[in-house]
């Protein structure tokens, strides 16, 4: 085997991947200096048990010094805390590159590499991170710089300058606690059947009968309502959803009950037909929380970054890009989006 094919076959420490040119550092092979970076700083930290945790579980990392530096400029950066007072704050960063439980015990040690960071929470599934920091011992575009030179760079657009919060479907949360509410007292007052004592006091199990009627009739039209009418649409468009027959079971389970009740030939289903609906209020609770994660709804803005660098007076220096006016000059660094319409002015380019 020739030292060529050696060379080829070395993966890197920090990211995995195959090493061109090797950089060695306490006998450890890195495939670039931006991921021989990352393990000295971990590494002068006392933060290598990192590596520990996954096998190569860094990206590979280029490491630009001023690439955060407008976050510093005005009050672009005040735009994106979450929380911002004389000596606390608090900012929330999207991090594509979260993957494993590397990342969040990386991420969550933030406080050991600055003593300006206080605390540091992430959300897994929304890959992002919830940083509390002192902005007396280190600014928004240092802190971001940071988390770029360990390997998570934070991706910063315009759209995540609204900070919008989720919105909260009341309507369902409501008919939801009215549906528990209901359930609750339903097994309650149906526990003479359950325990075989419903012949001690007809009187009052015919009490506790009615009762659980009255309950499960504000369950049927207010809390099972949306099945009832979703199911009265497919009937109408001439199709068949999942709606028909929970609909179907949830009118057979009360009328069926009713008859039982009014009758007075026993005491329905009612325990039945009310935890059913609650419990498919939570699975639709479930499923709207889920959808919160996914969004779909996003514009051209959503993947535009907030400042690029532009040539003012010999010199590069940050620019939000609503600044940026015709005839500027910017420069645009390798695997960055370019924000306007422009023309190559030096050196090749690569453009998709």
């Amino acid at each position: 085997m020739t030292r060529a094919e050696v060379v080829a076959e070395t993966k890197c420490f920090h990211c995995g991947e195959n090493c061109g040119e090797v950089h060695w550092r306490d006998d450890k092979p890195f495939c670039c200096k931006g991921c021989e970076t990352v393990y000295e700083i971990l590494d002068s930290s006392n933060l290598c048990e990192y590596y520990t945790l996954n096998q190569t579980p860094g990206t590979r990392v280029t490491i630009h010094d001023t690439a955060y530096a407008y976050l510093d400029e005005g009050d672009l950066g005040s735009r994106l805390l979450t929380f911002d007072s004389s000596s606390f704050s608090s900012v929330t960063f999207f991090i594509p590159s979260i993957h494993c439980v590397s990342c969040i015990w990386l991420l969550e040690n933030l406080s050991q590499l600055h003593e300006g960071i206080i605390r540091a929470e992430v959300n897994f599934a929304k890959k992002t991170v919830q940083i509390d920091f002192n902005k007396k011992a280190i600014t928004l575009g240092t802190l971001a710089g940071l988390l770029a030179s360990v390997g998570y760079a934070p991706r910063i657009t315009l759209e995540q300058e609204k900070q919008e919060k989720p919105r909260i479907n009341r309507s369902l949360v409501l008919k939801l606690a009215v549906a528990g509410f209901c359930f609750g007292n339903v097994m309650l007052f149906s526990f003479p059947e359950y325990l075989g004592i419903d012949q001690a006091d007809h009187t009052l199990i015919h009490l506790f009968s009615w009762l659980n009627l009255a309950l499960a009739i504000s369950v049927l039209f207010y809390c099972g309502i949306d099945y009832l009418r979703a199911a009265v649409r497919s009937f109408q468009q001439k199709q068949i959803n999942i709606d028909v027959p929970i609909a179907a079971g949830l009118l057979a389970l009360f009328f069926r009950s009713s008859y039982d009740i009014i009758s007075g030939t026993g005491a329905g289903y009612l325990d039945s037909f009310t935890g059913l609906v609650f419990f498919l209020l939570i699975g639709r609770w479930f499923q709207s929380k889920t959808y919160e994660s996914l969004a779909f709804d996003r514009d051209f803005k959503s993947y535009f970054p907030l400042a690029v660098h532009r040539l003012e007076d010999n010199e590069w220096k940050p620019v939000v890009i609503y600044h940026l006016v015709k005839g500027d000059t910017i420069r645009i660094r390798n695997l960055e989006l370019v924000p306007t319409d422009s023309i190559l002015l030096e050196g090749t380019a690569y453009i998709d």
